[in-house]
């Protein structure tokens, strides 16, 4: 397999990837709002970076992107755990370690605490990619029929998670995790995918295409069908994709250490950053 160009991680390069990541859940928070009238959805600029509150229990929950450019005020934060506090909501901040490290110091003074980590791997892309396939996986957009299991799939496969590496921090109610996803598949430049073994549904993924930026928003396997190449397969079809597209750079996020950074590593992705995850009750 040829070598990938390295890439650098600079703060340019991290800037980009968070504001991608700040389109992603404000548009899910967006689509959760549209889903659900009733929800007192947020979402407030925070310097950089953006506030979100999508629904008791939702991934979308969090604060992404400060301290890239741009400062906040101390009557911003204020309001902005207020408003976590009038929904009964822990606030998390998720903060690049190429962020302005006064950042986390200042929320360290506040009473965050350091719950965790998330590793930002990427990939450079160039045109003229190609797909393969594991022996006897088939790959193919999951069509608007197919959502209902594209959408257990990944339920079920993120509920039996492998426990490669460092576990995670953050667990989600089911049906918290199945509006979040439902909510991301409304977004702009989203796609499905699903994996099949002799026609029978195995693994299923997610691609958002943003800014030249393709996101590997998720996948799963099914455990009967773990380690027979369904990942590698699903990521190699969305990097094809991508490339199509014109995007020059994929990312992913996933948690230290884990099988997911594992498969990934192996096509040529790199660590670019680290987000540190601090939380205040």
């Amino acid at each position: 397999m040829p070598t990938e160009p390295n890439l650098f991680a600079g703060t340019d390069l991290s800037a980009r990837v968070e504001r991608a990541e700040r389109s992603l859940i404000e548009e899910g928070a967006r689509a959760a709002a549209a889903r659900d009238p009733q929800l007192p959805v947020l979402t407030r600029p925070l310097g950089s970076g953006l506030a979100v509150w999508a629904g008791p229990g939702s991934p979308f929950d969090k604060v992404v992107g400060v301290g890239m450019a741009g400062e906040f005020s101390d009557q911003e934060l204020d309001a902005v755990e207020q408003e976590f506090a009038d929904r009964d909501a822990a606030v998390q901040f998720e903060v690049s370690t190429l962020a302005d490290p006064a950042v986390v110091e200042r929320l360290t003074r506040r009473g965050y605490v350091l719950v965790g980590f998330e590793n930002v791997l990427g990939l450079r892309l160039a045109p003229g990619r190609q797909a393969a396939s594991a022996h006897g996986v088939e790959i193919g957009p999951a069509t608007p029929e197919q959502f209902d299991t594209w959408l257990q799939v990944c339920i079920d496969g993120f509920a039996t998670p492998d426990t490669q590496g460092v576990p995670s921090s953050e667990e989600f109610p089911r049906e918290s995790l199945e509006h979040a996803m439902g909510d991301l598949a409304a977004t702009t430049g989203f796609s499905r995918l699903i994996a099949q073994v002799a026609g029978v549904a195995a693994g299923a993924a997610s691609l958002r295409l943003h800014e030249g930026i393709a996101q590997l928003c998720g996948a799963a396997t099914l455990p009967a069908f773990r380690r027979r190449g369904i990942q590698a397969s699903l990521l190699a079809h969305r990097l094809a994709t991508a490339a199509a597209a014109g995007c020059d750079l994929a990312t992913v996020t996933v948690l230290p250490g884990s099988k997911s950074q594992q498969n990934v590593q192996r096509l040529g992705f790199q660590l670019l950053y680290v987000r540190t995850i601090l939380v205040k009750e």
